[in-house]
């Protein structure tokens, strides 16, 4: 097939809309990492039957008409009983060009495909983290960020749906 050619149906004028459509990752950079041990010494004297939480989250700021900036936090923490035995802080970003998308398809792509891209960095960081402070390795299992997404999507309509009920009511 030659490169000039498209693989999608021509629109009424000729021009195939997908040929519109950009996406790129731009530069992928550490914004801020922590490792913070308040137990000390002390976690290094007990049994180790640890209990780990993961906090994750995404921000997505627009830097300029066709690049954003994606923020992927990870915050985890390893418990042993109720103490915490450490605590570690990632915030991997990227910046990614994305145009010609509907708003609806670059708020999808923003939060599914971006995040998933970013999440092997920050998890080889947040392993890499716990074996530097001397604790086992901690391999995170994988996100299904469309899930995630899919849910606060779902979790906005409903508010949405609460509040304009309770505005009837009023």
């Amino acid at each position: 097939m030659a490169e000039n050619e498209t693989t999608g149906a021509p629109s009424g004028d000729g021009l195939d809309p997908a040929a519109n459509l950009q996406f790129a990752l731009k530069r992928i950079f550490l914004k801020d990492l922590s490792f913070e041990l308040p137990m000390g010494a002390q976690a290094f004297t007990r049994q180790w039957a640890p209990q780990v939480n993961q906090d994750i989250g995404t921000e997505v700021k627009k830097v300029d008409e066709e690049h954003y900036e994606v923020v992927l936090r990870l915050t985890i923490t390893v418990s042993e009983g109720e103490d915490t035995a450490y605590l570690i802080e990632v915030q991997q970003a990227g910046i990614f060009m994305a145009k010609g998308l509907e708003q609806a398809q670059l708020a999808q792509l923003l939060n599914t495909q971006c995040p998933a891209i970013l999440f092997p960095y920050a998890r080889e960081l947040v392993d890499s983290l716990s074996v530097r402070g001397s604790f086992p390795a901690l391999m995170l299992p994988p996100v299904n960020f469309d899930a995630l997404f899919q849910q606060a999507v779902a979790e906005q309509r409903k508010n949405a749906a609460e509040t304009q009920s309770a505005s009837k009511l009023n």
